[in-house]
């Protein structure tokens, strides 16, 4: 009787499961991207975040539908092995997937070497970016050798205090942004043109990344068949109008030439204004919070996944293997974030975790509408879903190819040696 009563309390609530949601959109992500938003877009910002935001939401569906369905921890790696087998094709998403968890962390802890400076100067000079980058990987890193539990109690705290200053930012943003001049930054004559509004959405859709993250708690969530619908739309819905909102503040708070100088920590650009340098500095502590838990939460979910696809055998079984009591994908998931974080500049990053992302979102869409009937899914909206993700994905490495070629280079890499890596493992297996 006791066991079945623990196992109750074990189980994850709707509000849990929403805030697993929101917590894994609203890591790094916006503090990471927002200023290159609105280099990309202009005016036209909330536009940007509101199209990839849609994007979210329709894959949301099919995500929704296959957690009901097949509940696993193993999550996108499940569904992915679900609609196609345990072919060469499952296998390379499978592995896009972990290397798109990389990218996401040299993405956060980019954005951490872009604000720490703000407060502490080491030696005054860009060595700092990468002084502070490497220490927040190697400090992240072995708090998760040291504790797990310590992991998902900074995550559970970093929630909080970061929605609590993004909400205060916003109040005080709009109170602010009466009789401010940079209002009309805002009005249509100075959007891009739908086709860069569009690329704009594609670069940032890396800060929706994380919705996801609510498929790998599937099997503890209390009466799933109604709960984890709700937790994926009300998250992604509230995490939208969020992300729209800051956009707009941001963009009617400073000219376009200081959002532009300040690219990289413009969100505390953005609060003095209407708080001054201590507002400047409650926003840069957000973002080293915020950034830190969501290096700390997506260390432990890359060496899950790494875990998951050796299990699954589309990578070598010794990934299963323990290395300091953690799956050994932990320190591969830590080395290889320090290379890439310090190799690559913050757009090329973001292009390439868009890129992965959105062709692991289309796949996806398609198991949705492959196995409708199984999920009791709509086909027209998850068919919608992947022609979605699919041109948007084309449309990305279009747009960025003349002027982020790094960035296209690096991503279209990243594909082909993910499928390279489980062909050449599964000829070796045979």
């Amino acid at each position: 009787m006791q066991k079945s009563v623990k196992k109750e309390n074990d189980k994850i609530g709707l509000k849990d499961a929403i805030s697993i949601g929101i917590g894994g959109m609203v890591g790094g992500g916006i503090f990471a991207v927002l200023g290159l938003a609105v280099s990309l877009s202009k005016g036209g910002t909330p536009i940007a975040f509101l199209i990839a935001g849609i994007l979210a939401l329709v894959t949301s569906y099919s995500y929704s539908k296959l957690s009901i369905t097949y509940p696993d921890r193993g999550g996108t790696v499940k569904f992915v092995n679900q609609g196609f087998g345990e072919t060469v094709f499952s296998g390379g998403i499978n592995n896009l997937l972990w290397v798109s968890y990389i990218i996401m962390l040299s993405l956060y802890a980019s954005a951490f070497g872009s604000y720490a400076p703000n407060l502490f100067k080491i030696t005054g000079t860009s060595a700092d970016f990468h002084i502070y980058v490497s220490a927040i990987i190697i400090f992240a890193t072995a708090v998760n050798y040291y504790s797990i539990k310590i992991v998902g109690k900074i995550e559970s705290i970093a929630v909080i205090i970061k929605l609590v200053i993004l909400l205060g930012f916003i109040v005080v943003g709009i109170y602010g942004l009466v009789g401010n001049t940079n209002l009309t930054q805002l009005s249509l004559s100075n959007w891009e043109t739908p086709l860069n509004l569009i690329t704009g959405g594609m670069v940032i859709f890396v800060a929706y990344e994380g919705f996801e993250l609510i498929a790998n708690a599937a099997p503890d969530i209390e009466n799933p068949k109604k709960n984890i619908s709700k937790a994926y739309f009300y998250s992604v819905i509230f995490v939208i109008l969020l992300y729209i909102i800051i956009a707009f503040v941001t963009v009617g708070s400073l000219p376009f030439k200081e959002i532009a100088s300040a690219e990289d920590y413009v969100l505390a650009e953005a609060a003095k204004p209407m708080l001054g340098k201590a507002g400047f500095t409650i926003i840069t502590i957000a973002a080293l919070i915020s950034t830190f838990s969501a290096i700390n939460a997506s260390l432990y979910g890359g060496s899950r996944v790494s875990y998951e696809i050796a299990e699954e055998d589309e990578l070598p079984h010794q990934l299963t293997g323990k290395f300091w009591n953690q799956p050994i994908g932990l320190m591969i998931t830590a080395i290889a974030t320090l290379i890439v974080a310090n190799l690559l500049k913050l757009e090329s990053i973001s292009t390439a975790g868009s890129v992965g992302f959105l062709l692991i979102f289309a796949v996806v869409n398609y198991v949705g509408f492959k196995l409708a009937k199984q999920i009791n899914g709509n086909k027209i909206i998850s068919i919608v879903g992947f022609l979605l993700c699919t041109i948007a994905f084309f449309v990305l490495l279009a747009q960025q190819y003349e002027s982020n070629k790094t960035g296209v280079i690096a991503a279209t890499s990243i594909i082909v040696i993910c499928f390279l890596m489980e062909w050449i493992y599964k000829k070796m297996g045979k």
